[in-house]
């Protein structure tokens, strides 16, 4: 699910400094400026600035806020500050650095942009973005960005608009442009700079995945002039150590670069000077514009103009020269704004931040140590992603060659990291060190949690359940990683009812970002406040549901996928029902989807669900699953399911065995409710009906963890927000009038919910206000 992923890369987002004048003599000349401008100075609260010699140093702190943000507030205390530091003529050069550890800019602020109700309100803070960095860019005195911490969005354009820059080189300091994933572009000025920075590949690169660039990689591209190696603790923490040398180092820099003994030019190498060479000729560029918007074309099947404003907005400041770039950046920036995907995509990242944070407040003890049921998939999967972040964590299955693959399964995870450089071999064995593989119960009864994922079989949880509780202290907790089966029914047998949770995780789970905690009436809230924290640790957006069959996500696939399969029936072939449904914008295709969850465990939950729900969730014959099975047509796990999947080829085949499989099983279908956009909509609506329908029954809490649950765990297009946001912007009354059309050819599947219908009814009823 990489569009999935690539959305997750919105998680990187989510105390005031007085102005103290510096206690030596001003410089002479700057005494009455002091004097006359003190009042301006005692308000400012996030940025203030103090003379070292002949250098500025302006720190920029956002108050009661772990990041900078662009605000008004800060870009109008900056304009103050660098006025009064061109106009003071003992200062030859400045500093710009954050009293923030880990984090020089985050961005613009995001509230101040949703806050503009006309496109040509973002145009304009867009153009008073362009002109403040212009003048940065323009200044007579040197000025040196000193960046420590996250450099993102805005905090780049200001980073790239200075003479030089100078970063730390640790893992916290990362460069890049957001923009894209929030369906916007860079807007002070970014998509011109860059470009001339880093070139046109690399530009390009940046701005259209939004993707982050380490210091050291920074470095090689141009981005960034000089690193500086953090430093280790002493009497001061070691992040306070490192900001302190990284500003001495600015201040020699800024001070070379006044007194002209260090000069801002980088040397360029001759693969660097040839592609320069290149991006110049005209048709050169025509060519790179071409490669790059069909690969932007193929990725979002033009459902996200972000990316393509983007290569237009680089185009014309490249073919057209500097004005008309700025011109068009500033224009699109603003239309951008107000398109229905960046409010989509803005929805998301608010949602992220909420499902960052723990709403049951600190538990009473931490989870230190956590022991993991069964070395499968999903069991190696959580081991990895809790080791990987610090939890001594027990890894305990029935046999050995499991126990063996489950093992190598987190290697492999970790190593792949490391080949991507971002560990060292030694930090992959120091982090398998916290790891215990084994296949008895030694060492559970130092465990603070244990999560089981054995096979989805109520009997085998109980047993196991049993078995935990002989061997675990008191004040231990129970998750199951089931994805469907109560978990109330789970802790029937449980003689601490309280201390058992759901932790539903998602495959790969070291890539899917979503965990889905369940709790029961039983549950306490100490073990909720325990199994999100240990959530978040792992670095998850944890949605909390209550309990029923499937919960939330389980229960909004099942209605779809039902209705995957009677499309199926109705003639359609795999790679067209794939191709139909990524056209709306879902990452994976329908068929492929299920051949990824595994076609038994597809059957498996559809029964489930359909003891449950009864016919409410029938569509598609359940009995062509268990062909499948029967056939070994289990999905990707054993090379064939509606697909044939081989080690190393990309382009699958469709399954010629399925062709037996699906005649068996044809249905007539109705014209009326065939067209392309008709099965997207029968698909969509009835995981938006069952979506509304867990609001309406309290399995959620609220309409922004549904929507953060379907995209990030279940692969809704992000670029329609979420279900909730969906009903929303296609409008509740249209919703209800497909599902009414539906239902007269389908039956009670199709049925609304009452909530749903409720909205219809009233227009100013809105799930997000």
């Amino acid at each position: 699910m990489a569009a999935v992923r690539a959305i997750g890369s919105l998680g990187r987002f989510t105390a005031a400094a007085k102005y103290s004048p510096s206690c030596r003599a001003p410089p002479a000349g700057y005494a009455c400026r002091n004097i006359s401008t003190s009042s301006a100075l005692q308000t400012r609260t996030h940025v203030s600035y103090d003379i070292k010699g002949d250098v500025a140093v302006v720190r920029f702190n956002t108050p009661n806020s772990k990041v900078n943000t662009l605000s008004k507030q800060l870009n109008s205390e900056f304009n103050e500050v660098m006025n009064e530091i061109w106009a003071n003529e003992a200062v030859k050069s400045a500093v710009l650095i954050s009293s923030k550890p880990g984090s020089f800019i985050a961005g613009a602020d995001i509230t101040m942009i949703e806050a503009c109700k006309t496109a040509q309100e973002v145009t304009q803070l867009s153009q008073e973005g362009q002109k403040m960095l212009e003048k940065i860019e323009q200044s007579p005195k040197p000025i040196v960005a000193a960046i420590s911490g996250s450099c993102l969005g805005g905090g780049l354009e200001v980073a790239i608009a200075c003479h030089y820059r100078i970063a730390t080189k640790d893992r916290k300091t990362v460069l890049g442009t957001p923009e894209v994933l929030l369906g916007l572009l860079p807007g002070a000025g970014g998509t011109q700079r860059l470009p001339k920075m880093v070139g046109l590949p690399a530009a390009f690169d940046m701005m259209l995945t939004g993707r982050n660039i380490r210091a050291d990689k920074a470095k090689k591209m141009g981005l960034v002039d000089q690193l500086v190696d953090p430093l280790g603790p002493g009497v001061k923490a070691p992040e306070a150590r490192t900001i302190e040398y990284l500003e001495e180092v600015a201040i020699g820099f800024a001070r070379g670069l006044a007194n002209r003994t260090v000069s801002s030019k980088r040397s360029k190498g001759l693969i660097q000077k040839i592609t320069d060479y290149a991006m110049a000729l005209p048709f050169v560029r025509q060519q790179v514009y071409k490669t790059v918007e069909s690969k932007v074309q193929k990725q979002t099947k033009g459902l996200y103009p972000a990316p393509v404003k983007i290569i237009e907005v680089v185009k014309t400041g490249l073919d057209q020269g500097r004005d008309a770039g700025y011109f068009t950046e500033s224009q699109n920036f603003g239309k951008l704004a107000m398109t229905k995907e960046s409010k989509a995509l803005l929805g998301l990242y608010h949602g992220q931040t909420h499902c960052k944070k723990n709403k049951f407040g600190a538990p009473q003890r931490e989870v230190k140590t956590l022991a993991v049921l069964g070395a499968g998939l999903m069991g190696a999967g959580i081991a990895q992603v809790s080791v990987d972040k610090g939890l001594k964590t027990i890894l305990k299955d029935t046999a050995q060659q499991g126990l063996d693959r489950g093992q190598q399964q987190i290697f492999k995870g970790l190593n792949s990291k490391v080949k991507k450089k971002s560990l060292t071999s030694f930090e992959r064995d120091s982090i398998l060190s916290n790891l215990t593989s084994q296949l008895d119960y030694k060492g559970f009864e130092k465990a603070d949690m244990v999560i089981e994922a054995v096979f989805e079989d109520i009997n085998i949880k109980h047993k196991v359940l049993k078995e935990v509780e002989a061997v675990i202290p008191p004040h231990c907790i129970f998750a199951s990683n089931t994805s469907a089966l109560p978990i109330s029914q789970i802790a029937s047998v449980s003689k601490r009812p309280e201390k058992v949770i759901g932790m539903h995780y998602f495959s790969p789970v070291d890539r899917m970002q979503l965990l889905e905690i369940i709790t029961t009436d039983k549950t306490s809230q100490d073990t909720a406040a325990s199994a999100v924290a240990v959530g978040l640790k792992q670095g998850k957006v944890v949605i909390v549901v209550k309990d029923g069959p499937g919960f939330y996500t389980t229960r909004c696939l099942g209605p779809m996928l039902a209705e995957v399969v009677r499309v199926l029936q109705e003639g359609i072939d795999p790679k067209k029902i794939d191709t139909i449904s990524t056209a709306f914008g879902f990452p994976v295709g329908a068929a492929t989807l299920i051949d990824e969850v595994g076609v038994d465990v597809a059957a498996h939950v559809a029964e489930d669900l359909g003891k449950a729900f009864g016919e409410r969730f029938g569509g598609g014959s359940i009995d062509l699953f268990k062909l499948m099975v029967q056939k070994g047509f289990l999905g990707r796990k054993t090379g064939k399911g509606f697909y044939v999947y081989q080690e190393g080829v990309k382009n699958r085949s469709v399954n010629s065995g399925m062709d037996e499989v699906l005649a068996q099983f044809q249905v007539p279908a109705n014209p009326d409710v065939c067209t392309e956009e008709d099965i997207q909509m029968r698909l969509v609506t009835r995981f938006v009906n069952e979506a509304a329908m867990c609001l309406q029954e309290g399995i959620l809490s609220n309409p922004l963890e549904g929507d953060i649950g379907a995209v990030f765990g279940l692969g809704f297009p992000p670029c329609l927000g979420g279900p909730f946001r969906y009903a929303d912007s296609y409008g509740a009354r249209e919703l209800v009038d497909k599902l009414r059309k539906y239902e007269a050819v389908y039956g009670c599947q199709f049925t609304p919910c009452q909530l749903l219908v409720d909205y219809a009814n009233n227009p100013s009823k809105k799930f997000h206000q």
